[in-house]
């Protein structure tokens, strides 16, 4: 029975487009997720009756994290943390291996943590619970290590589609931050499992959106300015969050072991006595984040949440309580966002939006910032508040606060995270510290043509060495290969013309590159036809030479980059 239904899902699964696997996924996903946020809520619920002493109220954070901190220590080690950085360590280095015990420890230390107030979020957390599905559910049929990488993106894309009601956001961002890669394979299996969840949470949920917001529109031109001024503040504040959450997280790190099982706990704590002041700071704080979109919340209380929330969420999550950075990120920045807006509507109303609009684009300038996924902030906060008027502005100051976030701190906060764990991930292209080497910086200009009529032994001597090219006036005709002149010298044919030893399928295939392809072509391509020098034309003219490059070359090119 088992090894038939293992058959079956090989099957399944050996189709391309991975249709149904992916529906499968995304229905279990979609469900476990919901299950999830309910159970949560019921904590919360449970932990915060309003019989309960006022009191008490500040120790249950701490009270909620020493439990689930003590279970992450000695049954669930795995579950610690957001879980993204985790599930991308899992997908590219641990061959899509996420155990079944990790996913049921994040579901029931997130669901106690969560629910009794430490400031993080649930997003993060549902995405190594879905990738954690996918990743069991692939073992379990016993498919090969490539086959369950296939399936842990679909899984978390359907997770985070659940958690954040936002299935184009979910794709885009398992596309851009787990697989680095917004032209992967798996981008049709993703859609269908991000889409699948998303249908199940509605089946339960209905179709509301996180947030309701009010109309909005652009008051005056000159707005746009403000919000790349939104932009830069948006960006000083995600650095300063990324900087301070992993600098703790160090310090953390250095005291002695046997405090691990305590540790949580004073995360919790702190959330709970910076709570007495206002307990919009503890949980993921939607609710005050509704209340900055309606303009119901004053300048100055909503900037005083904010260095709130930032130090509760930095303290919550670098004393390695489970949870999410998604949500406390969006927090942030609504409350950035309007408090700027406030400021500068009191100051110019006639020219500027209420500050519920600044608070709006403020939650995707931080994320923008925090997570370094421009793209999907774009498209999530879209999604979550359905106002395309909004998405000019956002994407000015969203992609002010990525370049600024990233201009103070290099690395994003995820792989910051991976290199404390000892983990060494691979940065996206866009994201790497060194300029990427084209063909054309590599290339040596002008190419050395034989003329097709020059004689093979003349042609010897003008290239004594390895391969070389044949041409007139600019136009590439083909390429000699060294050892096939050699060969025709030994038998005595010196005053043959060289067109004649050109080999057939060096004309009809003509290997080639353009200066702008990635220098890292050039070794796959030498090796591909077996060749010691490479061509570099046009692109509107393979037969127009710009030149031509060899392995030392490309070797000369890279050691002159890195000094």
């Amino acid at each position: 029975m088992m090894a038939s239904w293992q058959e079956r899902l090989r099957r399944i699964i050996s189709d391309p487009s991975h249709l149904a696997l992916a529906l499968l996924i995304g229905a279990l996903v979609g469900s476990t997720i919901v299950a999830f946020l309910a159970f949560t809520d019921w904590m919360h619920a449970l932990l915060f009756s309003k019989a309960m002493p006022v009191w008490i109220r500040p120790l249950t954070p701490a009270v909620a994290a020493l439990i689930a901190g003590y279970l992450l220590l000695r049954v669930f080690p795995d579950a610690r943390g957001s879980g993204i950085p985790q599930t991308k360590a899992a997908l590219i280095a641990g061959g899509g291996f996420i155990s079944l015990k990790t996913v049921i420890g994040k579901f029931f230390c997130c669901s106690l943590s969560l629910g009794g107030g430490i400031a993080l979020g649930r997003e993060g957390p549902s995405v190594q619970i879905g990738a954690g599905i996918a990743s069991f559910l692939a073992r379990r049929a016993r498919l090969e290590t490539r086959e369950v990488q296939a399936l842990v993106p679909i899984g978390a894309a359907a997770a985070l589609a659940a958690a954040f009601n936002t299935p184009m956001a979910a794709v885009l961002f398992t596309l851009e931050e787990l697989l680095g890669d917004l032209n992967a394979r798996l981008l049709g299996s993703v859609v269908i499992g991000a889409a699948t969840s998303w249908m199940v949470l509605h089946l339960f949920l209905g179709d509301a959106p996180l947030f309701r917001v009010p109309p909005y529109s652009l008051a005056h031109p000159s707005e746009f300015l403000f919000y790349a001024m939104l932009g830069i503040a948006g960006g000083c504040v995600s650095a300063l969050f990324s900087a301070s959450l992993l600098w703790l997280r160090l310090w953390y790190r250095r005291l002695p072991k046997w405090t691990l099982a305590f540790q949580p706990a004073t995360g919790g704590l702190a959330a709970g006595l910076l709570a007495l002041y206002s307990a919009d700071v503890l949980g993921a704080g939607y609710a005050a984040v509704e209340l900055a979109l309606h303009g119901q919340l004053s300048g100055s209380a909503m900037f005083i949440l904010l260095i709130l929330k930032l130090a509760a969420t930095v303290a919550c999550y670098s004393s390695g309580n489970a949870g999410g950075i998604f949500g406390p990120s969006l927090f942030l920045g609504a409350m950035l966002g309007g408090s700027f807006g406030s400021l500068l509507h009191g100051w110019l109303p006639a020219t500027t939006g209420p500050a519920g609009a600044y608070a709006l684009v403020g939650m995707g300038t931080t994320f923008a910032g925090v997570i370094r996924s421009p793209i999907t902030s774009v498209v999530m906060i879209f999604e979550l508040t359905r106002d395309y008027n909004i998405i000019v502005p956002l994407m000015i100051s969203n992609l002010v606060a990525y370049v600024v976030a990233r201009a103070i701190v290099h690395t994003p906060i995820y792989e910051a995270l991976a290199i404390q764990d000892g983990v060494h991930l691979p940065q996206a292209k866009g994201q790497r510290a060194e300029p990427e080497l084209l063909v054309g910086d590599a290339m040596r200009s002008p190419a050395v043509l034989l003329s097709p009529a020059t004689s093979i032994a003349v042609a010897r001597q003008l290239a004594p060495e390895g391969d070389c090219l044949i041409g007139e006036n600019g136009t590439l005709l083909g390429i000699v290969l060294g050892s096939d002149l050699d060969e025709a010298l030994s038998k005595g044919s010196g005053g043959v013309a060289v067109a004649s030893v050109v080999r057939r399928e060096l004309l009809d295939r003509l290997p080639h590159l353009h200066p702008d392809q990635p220098a890292d072509i050039v070794l796959h391509r030498l090796g591909q036809f077996n060749l010691g020098v490479l061509p570099v034309v046009d692109r509107r003219d393979i037969h127009r030479v710009l030149g031509e490059i060899t392995l030392e070359d490309l070797l000369e090119a890279h050691r002159n980059a890195s000094t």
